[in-house]
């Protein structure tokens, strides 16, 4: 029986917004866009949303078969988090793609969209909360994101390249916020 609370929904979609953050992001995208050309917004959205979907059934069976635990993964996903964050932050580039010939699954389907932190979170969203709800929120959320992949480009144009400047910034210190947290959350379960 499907056990659909549109509660549950709407505080899963909530989390994995902030998690995904995709808004936060538009600096990233419009900057892969510059590199690369083109965005394949439909391939991106539908990718990202299949991993996500696909993790949720067996992600933490996956990661005990190879031997590692949630904890490892997260803390393996706040590095990733950390050094996106300076990138922002600091106008530095640590990541060097030679010569990408699509932006469209590596970085941005994963691990931006469907990184290690939307994967640890939804390990943990899946013990407290009914899989459907789960299913639904992430699908409203890469419906989201489709949207904003698609407009990025007039988003870019809205905010010009000052306010694109202190949007990456903010949004660099606030991802930053959030490798911390989940490195926090995490560290103590690796000597346990």
């Amino acid at each position: 029986m499907l056990e659909i609370d549109f509660k549950e929904i709407i505080t899963v979609g909530m989390v994995l917004f902030a998690v995904i953050d995709i808004v936060g992001s538009i600096p990233i995208i419009v900057n892969l866009r510059a590199k690369v050309g083109h965005i394949e917004s439909e391939k991106a959205s539908i990718v990202a949303g299949l991993i996500m979907i696909v993790f949720l059934f067996v992600g933490e069976g996956f990661l005990s078969l190879i031997g590692i635990d949630v904890h490892s993964f997260a803390v393996a996903g706040s590095f990733v988090l950390f050094f996106l964050a300076l990138e922002m932050i600091l106008g530095i580039r640590i990541y060097r793609d030679e010569e990408p010939g699509s932006a469209s699954i590596v970085p941005l389907a994963f691990p931006l969209i469907a990184g290690a932190g939307t994967m640890t979170t939804l390990l943990s969203l899946r013990s407290q909360f009914h899989t459907i709800n789960i299913i639904i929120a992430i699908i409203l959320n890469i419906i989201l994101v489709y949207i904003v992949l698609k407009s990025s480009k007039k988003i870019e144009t809205l905010l010009g390249e000052n306010g694109l400047g202190v949007v990456r910034k903010t949004f660099g210190v606030i991802l930053l916020a959030i490798a911390v947290k989940l490195f926090a959350a995490n560290v103590k379960g690796l000597f346990v």
